[in-house]
């Protein structure tokens, strides 16, 4: 350690963490820089420096993200550099920015970090599979956005710690102040900007935290693909016998409800890689949705929120300090972020073997995909690729149709490379190692959306379980026409008819025929952006109208 690093300046002293600070960024040596501090000590500093943060009932921080309640994509931007230029999928997903205005903001975020009174930096790991992992550094002027990143990064022991060294990416979260929209290619005073080249990450004009984790995923995005491994939005988990599953689907889909099974394990539950080795999860905790949680319905994140988890916007007592997670006044995006290892049949290390079985889950509000279709290796591309979901729209004048959604491999806003990479990459490895695909409708059947029902979770999980006995291997099939989908006739626990939505239609056969057709449409519409680099395959693989 040099003689600065063994001094003090202002009473403050400066250590191996202000050394490497100031020489990366400037970061002036005149403040306490707290690293990798205990759940304690940040809750304290949390308590002590940030408005609006309390201690919950059950012993949880709540915290207050300020005007943002959400991630902001819009104000994403990727910097066009010449080593990554080529490999970028430039669009609406990642508008580019130069290397001039990445560093304006750069620039503009340490000031603001050098005006606060102290600096939170928390160095963690990204990626359970010591192979692959990359070292990330989060440097922030809130307690909140470290003990975030400490709950959602995998937490490095001692030794790890002592032997960190340099990070493979940076984080400079000054998220508290503005961006200048003059700035070129600012569109507002949020921004958040990566540079592949610089292994940095800029955060200006937003407090909400998940920026933090997405922007990680999207570098994991950029960067396993590279190294020839396919990073995954998916959940995943694992049978007794070892056998694993990917399960893959938006908002509303089930993910994380079909993905928690009491009879297996947990990998994770929103982040993975598919290696030569296995899978293994990027995150060390879980980032999940509070609003209208229950012991009941959700009995393992609601245990989850205890001392160490972070709530994030959410409505409480004041006096008893019990949160009532059917308040959406503040947002409907209500969240708690808490380390894996407070789930109990979570597998640790979170690494798990070559998937058996992945799950593509859809909430249908059309009332025509079957509720289990087993895909072909091109038709896995198509849905991968197509990501589609529906939303149902507000009852605004009695308005209740549903609503196509369309997200490339079921999470577009994080994808880095064209969708077709992935989706090539997914089903050489699907054929490499003889794994089954599935396309699951949670939402509607009998009808669309008003007129149907929705169908049951317990039909939902009796479809998940005889995919994983193998029982859905062994039945007879039928052709779905349109969509030309493979559908069983039989399901343990699934009544035949609600297996086949042509029989399971309640109106008229010309009213199902006009829904069929308006879905295979829409999905025929919306590939069409990425006809040009797919497989003439896995083009005839979507519906034939």
């Amino acid at each position: 350690m040099s003689r600065r690093s063994e001094s003090r300046i202002n009473d403050v002293e400066v250590d191996e963490i202000h050394e490497a600070l100031h020489k990366v960024a400037h970061v002036d040596y005149s403040k306490p820089i707290i690293r990798n501090a205990s759940t304690a000590v940040l809750y304290e500093e949390a308590l002590a420096h940030e408005a609006g943060t309390a201690l919950t009932a059950t012993g949880a921080l709540a915290l207050n993200s300020g005007s943002k309640k959400g991630r902001s994509p819009n104000d994403k931007r990727i910097v066009d550099e010449p080593s990554s230029t080529n490999n970028i999928w430039w669009g609406p997903v990642n508008i580019k920015m130069s290397e001039n205005s990445f560093m304006v903001n750069r620039e503009r975020a340490i000031d603001y970090l050098n005006t606060r009174p102290r600096l939170y930096v928390f160095d963690g790991f990204a990626g359970w599979d010591p192979k692959y992992r990359i070292k990330v550094r989060v440097v922030c002027a809130r307690a909140y956005h470290a003990l975030f990143m400490k709950n959602m990064l995998i937490r490095p022991t001692e030794e790890e710690l002592k032997t960190f060294g340099e990070p493979d990416f940076t984080i400079f979260n000054s998220g508290e102040f503005p961006a200048n929209r003059y700035t070129t290619g600012m569109t507002s005073t949020t921004s958040v900007a990566l540079s592949f080249e610089r292994r940095e990450m800029v955060i200006l004009g937003t407090q909400y935290a998940g920026e933090m984790k997405k922007g990680i995923f999207t570098v994991m995005h950029y960067l396993m693909p590279k190294a020839g491994v396919l990073s995954l939005h998916s959940s995943a988990n694992e049978g007794p016998t070892g056998d694993v599953s990917l399960f893959f689907g938006l908002s509303g889909t089930g993910k994380t409800t079909l993905s928690a099974d009491p009879h297996r394990f947990l990998i994770g539950d929103d982040e993975h890689c598919w290696s030569d080795e296995g899978i293994f999860n990027i995150e060390g905790g879980c980032y999940a949705k509070c609003i209208d949680l229950s012991a009941e319905k959700e009995p393992e994140i609601f245990s989850a929120i205890r001392f160490g988890a972070v709530v994030e916007n959410v409505v409480y007592n004041k006096q008893t300090r019990v949160i009532d997670y059917e308040d959406d006044s503040l947002t409907e995006n209500t969240r708690c972020a808490y380390p894996i290892d407070y789930i109990p049949n979570a597998k640790l290390p979170c690494l798990g073997g070559h998937p058996k079985n992945i799950i593509l889950l859809t909430c249908d509000a059309f009332g025509v995909l079957p509720p289990v279709s087993k895909l072909t290796p091109a038709q896995v591309s198509y849905h991968f690729i197509s990501g589609y979901t529906a939303k149902i729209a507000g009852t605004e004048e009695g308005v209740t149709e549903p609503q196509a959604t369309f997200s490339s491999c079921f999470g577009a806003p994080f994808l880095v490379w064209h969708p077709t990479k992935y989706a090539s990459m997914l089903a050489e490895k699907m054929k490499e190692h003889q794994a089954s695909a599935w396309l699951i409708n949670t939402g509607w059947n009998g009808g669309p959306y008003g007129v149907g029902k929705r169908i049951s979770l317990k039909y939902s999980r009796a479809i998940i379980d005889a995919i994983h006995s193998g029982e859905l291997d062994k039945v007879e099939y039928e052709n779905y026409p349109v969509f030309n989908l493979s559908i069983p006739k039989s399901c343990t626990g699934v009544p035949s008819e609600v297996l086949n939505p042509s029989k399971s239609w309640i109106g008229t056969a010309d009213s199902y025929k006009t829904n069929v057709d308006k879905l295979a449409k829409l999905f025929v519409k919306n590939f069409a952006s990425y006809a040009d680099k797919a497989d003439h395959s896995v083009l005839q693989a979507g519906p034939q109208v």
